[in-house]
């Protein structure tokens, strides 16, 4: 199907851009009233993710608003251990909790990955997003499908929730029992990438890894219990999907981005801990970067954006191989005015400023 904006995923090749692409970590969300009202019509949050009508509906918001060059799935990342039946629910004001976490040995040698005919409402839920996106055989923005990465997954399951103390009981089991966090993982991975790959099949033109967790772990962790995982992933899809871009995302993982440039994923995203010039040093010229404006940025003012915007990209070229966005997703304080203010510095500052000086 013919995509009438290409420029995300032009994004991934070698060819200068006239400017740099532009999305958001969770562009979709409550920071949008539009997005408040939709969301009011269902008591709870999985029944909505479990709308595809809803998911078009909400996806199409961000794009009606700003200048954006591509649209994510609205999903959730824990619709996989949710397929597990481990209890999942989401509290008011508390995120996501699971009743039946994963805590004794018994439990997590029985673990055992969902069917994927569990997880068909996201499947249809992607198909969906791709007909809102269509108008007769052209499709206005590639749609990106997604994914927790095992670790993170994991975190989420032995914790049984978020955690302020930075899942502090998923870290003593990875000292005291490895073994148990092991088999975990390896049930993560083998349906994270059938559960990718059917995303891409329902019409995912690209696909990404969140590892929203990865940065609570040592370099000596994370090189050893997140980013393989995440590697094995990469490297099963780009021999079921080799036409695929694959983006992944370990936040506060600044510390490894030349670990991660090996794993083979198309594109990395960066948090805004992280120097775009010094992360481009890390990966090199082959391997696309995304990110990394504070989410923080959205709640200042018009003025504080356009500066920040310019200074971020000093001594680094936004023109090739990049993707503007968000360090991190959103935030419900967001002012949507503000976030438009954010897309337009992007797009203005990149054309106007920088790429045109370049080509």
């Amino acid at each position: 199907m013919q995509i009438s904006n290409e420029l995300f995923l032009r994004a991934f090749t070698d060819e200068r851009l006239p400017r740099p692409p532009v999305w958001l970590l969770r562009q979709a969300g409550r920071y949008l009233p539009e997005y408040r009202a939709s969301r009011a019509k269902y008591a709870r949050f999985m029944d909505a993710c479990r709308s595809p009508s809803f998911c078009a509906e909400v996806l199409l918001q961000p794009l009606d608003r700003y200048q954006l060059d591509a649209a994510i799935l609205f999903s959730d990342i824990l619709t996989i251990p949710d397929a597990m039946n481990l209890g999942l629910s989401f509290e008011a004001g508390e995120g996501p909790r699971f009743s039946k976490p994963l805590r004794d040995e018994a439990t997590i040698r029985a673990l055992r990955a969902p069917e994927l005919s569990s997880l068909q409402y996201v499947f249809d839920a992607v198909s969906e997003c791709k007909r809102a996106l269509t108008t007769g055989d052209t499709q206005s923005v590639p749609l990106i499908g997604f994914a927790g990465s095992p670790w993170t997954l994991a975190c989420y399951m032995i914790e049984g929730a978020g955690s302020a103390s930075e899942f502090a009981s998923v870290r003593r089991m990875l000292f005291q029992r490895p073994d148990l966090v092991a088999h975990i993982l390896a049930v993560n991975t083998d349906i994270v990438a059938d559960y990718l790959e059917a995303q891409a099949h329902a019409g995912a033109n690209v696909l990404m890894i969140f590892d929203s967790w990865g940065g609570v772990l040592s370099p000596m962790q994370y090189a050893k219990y997140s980013l393989p995982s995440i590697g094995k992933i990469v490297a099963a899809l780009k021999v079921r999907l080799p036409h695929t871009p694959i983006i992944t995302f370990s936040k506060g993982a600044g510390h490894s981005l030349a670990a991660q440039s090996e794993c083979g994923a198309d594109a990395i995203a960066i948090d805004w801990q992280t120097d775009l010039a010094r992360a481009r040093s890390a990966v090199g010229s082959a391997t696309t970067l995304q990110g990394n404006f504070d989410p923080a940025l959205v709640t200042t003012d018009d003025a504080t954006i356009r500066r920040t915007v310019a200074e971020t990209w000093e001594g680094f070229d936004p023109c090739r191989r990049y993707i503007a966005n968000l360090g991190h997703g959103i935030t419900p304080d967001a002012d949507p005015a503000l976030v438009g203010a954010l897309v337009s510095a992007i797009r203005d500052t990149g054309s106007q400023q920088i790429c045109s000086m370049n080509l």
